[in-house]
């Protein structure tokens, strides 16, 4: 079925499902505002427009006919470009879905994440393979026949290994697109910040260092990634601070401290705000007798 004759907003699943479908035709301005890292991986594919896509410490313009993979807990944001009409759908993948593969199947499904080069580019007839495979998945997800749920889980599953043959076909999908000099600072000042998120890093400072201006690196940081300055940083912060909490026997307090927060209240605040649960809470839920 033509993704064109389908409803503009479909969803399979929720975020606590091992899969989570939500496609979308979007006409006019919009911005993500869900978590912007999460547990799950992800495929992205855009049918129609162009957006920015923002991942780690790069920015990528893609174009319809793209195909982004996005590794669990990895930072990313869309944004647009000259003209926000765009259409795309998102495939979530929690762990638990490869929980029934065999070792070596499991593997193969997860082998497209965490790529060098993320952003993949198909020729017209990979293309056209993926728009029929998705709009199969999508026509099942709005007629919803007998066994609608279990095909979908199967093109879903078809989905990560076509993606998986592709990348083992060609390790590289070609080199990025050429950035401009500001996407060039910007994306230099983001893996400043992943690798200093525990010291002070205020705007100003920071512009000092790259020699910017204050309001100019407000406004570019903004447009390049997606994110405001102080957005990423708490998100950063934040998101390492979760790792250490599941994984370390560190007290909170000091959690707090390493990941930058020179204020404990503040801390408690922002992370709650960005897991939706409290430090405590978070260790309980994610590290069990902890």
């Amino acid at each position: 079925m033509p993704v064109q004759s389908l409803p503009g907003m479909l969803r399979f699943g929720t975020r606590n499902d091992p899969l989570w479908i939500d496609f979308d035709r979007r006409i006019g301005p919009y911005e993500m505002v869900n978590n912007h890292y999460h547990i799950e991986y992800e495929i992205y594919y855009l049918f129609r427009g162009e957006r920015n896509f923002f991942l780690k410490d790069s920015v990528y313009h893609i174009r319809s006919g793209d195909l982004m993979l996005i590794d669990s807990y990895a930072v990313h944001k869309t944004s647009e470009r000259s003209e926000p009409d765009h259409e795309r759908i998102v495939l979530h993948f929690a762990p638990s879905f490869f929980g029934g593969f065999p070792r070596e199947e499991k593997e193969l499904l997860l082998s497209p994440f965490g790529p060098v080069q993320p952003l993949v580019r198909l020729n017209l007839q990979e293309r056209r393979h993926v728009e029929t495979l998705l709009g199969s998945l999508l026509a099942e997800l709005s007629e919803r026949p007998p066994g609608y749920t279990l095909h979908i889980r199967n093109m879903a599953a078809e989905l990560l290994l076509f993606a998986a043959r592709r990348l083992r076909k060609q390790e590289s999908s070609g080199p990025a697109d050429e950035l401009s000099p500001v996407q060039r600072k910007v994306t230099d000042i983001v893996r400043h910040l992943n690798q200093h998120y525990g010291e002070s890093l205020q705007l100003d400072t920071v512009a000092r260092q790259f020699y910017i201006s204050k309001s100019h690196l407000s406004r570019v940081f903004k447009e390049v990634t997606g994110f405001g300055f102080t957005e990423y940083v708490n998100i950063t912060r934040i998101k390492e601070a979760e790792r250490l909490l599941a994984e370390t026997d560190w007290s909170i307090t000091r959690v707090s401290e390493h990941c930058g927060f020179d204020n404990f209240s503040h801390f408690g605040k922002m992370f709650k705000k960005l897991s939706g649960l409290s430090p405590r809470a978070y260790r309980k839920l994610n590290r069990p007798g902890g």
